[in-house]
């Protein structure tokens, strides 16, 4: 792979295939198209490839997940992902990883991550090693500042002009600013009629008023297990409270089905028949308060809030079994109304993207505009939480690369 140093031609350079975005989705697709034999060159405005891979699953990169199935993934059009994760699966990207040596565990829910600390700076590396046996070139720190069609495509950059009859968008979606993500490909898509799905911040905390946030806000760093329903789905994970609401697996998950207005329903003691632990301890430990029990399942300062909601004066003895089962069902069924979410700076990805109407689902293609191509985030395709958006990047992009 070369990694060009910054150009000032004045006659355009030409090649085969142009992917704009050197992130997970824009490299697997040029990698693939110079696997195949096409001159691809890959134009990255940051200083460095790859940059959203590094950061992800804390430098471990958790790069798919075993269970990726179409149903996992969210979108105006639920069966669009299905051809292409069909044709590169999990195994078929483990199969990458382990021919370049790259040792990796699974964690917890079939999600799989590179051995070692900073260790997702490997996956860059072989996707660059990729690249570079098929002869791929990338520019890096190189801005784009026009993309029009001129007998193919013609784009306009800080380091030249660049011309090929097919063009990729990979450069994603707003999430992560810091990382410099920002909303190109959609104007770009849009700049060529492809009809958008409006986006949003998903895999993000999610946020409360006031008299939500005076209890909150002192359980700040506090975890349990819950499970966290919005939308119709429910997942149940680590649950995180914060200065600002509710973090944490469950909450991020349940996030990207949430709507502004509706409720967040938590069940507080997953896979325990509170009902029944209530009553037993009420008749083995008849002096014992409802905090005490509830911080068997929950973090102290968290049980106490609850207990206080219940009125914890009383011991378990003085509390008739409806009671009991009152609270056991409460605590099913706790509904919370956030009032938002904390923004592009804080999720993980984004929600809506490219209309999927608009693409072939068989090789990214737009239809109405021949040599185009979206790929990755950059579409209306959001996984769950958990190495499924890094899958539909490996196979979009493959699925493009194929095609172009």
């Amino acid at each position: 792979m070369a990694i060009a140093p910054p150009i000032r031609q004045t006659i355009p350079m030409h090649y085969d295939s142009i992917v704009i975005g050197g992130g997970a989705a824009g490299l697997m697709c040029a990698a693939t198209a110079g696997a195949r034999g096409r001159r691809v060159v890959v134009l990255e405005h940051a200083d460095a490839i790859g940059r959203k891979i590094l950061i992800s699953g804390g430098g471990r990169c958790n790069f798919t997940n075993r269970d990726v199935r179409p149903d996992r993934f969210i979108s105006a059009n639920p069966h669009f992902a299905r051809s292409a994760l069909a044709r590169y699966t999990p195994e078929d990207f483990i199969a990458l990883v382990e021919k370049h040596g790259i040792a990796w565990y699974e964690k917890t829910l079939g999600q799989l991550f590179c051995e070692g600390a900073g260790s997702a700076k490997k996956i860059v590396a072989m996707l660059a090693a990729e690249c570079a046996a098929g002869g791929v070139t990338i520019h890096t720190g190189c801005a784009v500042t026009s993309v029009r069609r001129a007998d193919g495509f013609l784009v306009e950059t800080s380091q030249g002009t660049f011309t090929a009859p097919a063009l990729v968008l990979a450069t994603g979606g707003p999430a992560i600013p810091k990382l410099g993500a920002t909303d190109f490909a959609h104007r770009i898509a849009a700049q060529f009629g492809l009809p958008l799905v409006d986006t949003a911040p998903a895999l993000v905390p999610l946020t409360f008023g006031p008299e939500d946030l005076a209890w909150m806000t002192p359980l700040s760093g506090a975890a349990l297990d819950a499970a966290a329903s919005a939308g119709g789905a429910t997942f149940r994970e680590a649950m995180l409270f914060t200065h600002r609401g509710l973090s944490g697996p469950a909450i991020l998950q349940a996030s990207t089905y949430w709507r502004r207005g509706g409720p967040l329903t938590l069940d507080l003691a997953p896979g325990v028949d509170l009902d029944a632990t209530l009553k037993h301890a009420k008749r083995a430990r008849p002096k014992a308060q409802l905090r005490t029990v509830l911080a068997e399942h929950a973090p102290a300062r968290f049980a106490e809030h609850l207990a206080r909601r219940f009125g914890d004066d009383r011991p378990l003895a003085d509390r008739r079994d409806l009671e009991l089962s009152a609270i056991a069902a409460a605590l099913r069924d706790f509904v919370l109304h956030p009032v938002g979410d904390e923004g592009w700076a804080k999720a993980e990805v984004a929600r809506g993207g490219v209309d999927t109407r608009a693409l072939s689902s068989k090789d990214m293609g737009a239809r109405d505009v021949p040599g185009l191509f979206v790929v990755g985030e950059a579409v209306d395709v959001t996984g769950w939480l958990g190495g499924y958006n890094f899958q539909w990047a490996w196979a979009s992009g493959r699925a493009a690369g194929l095609a172009l």
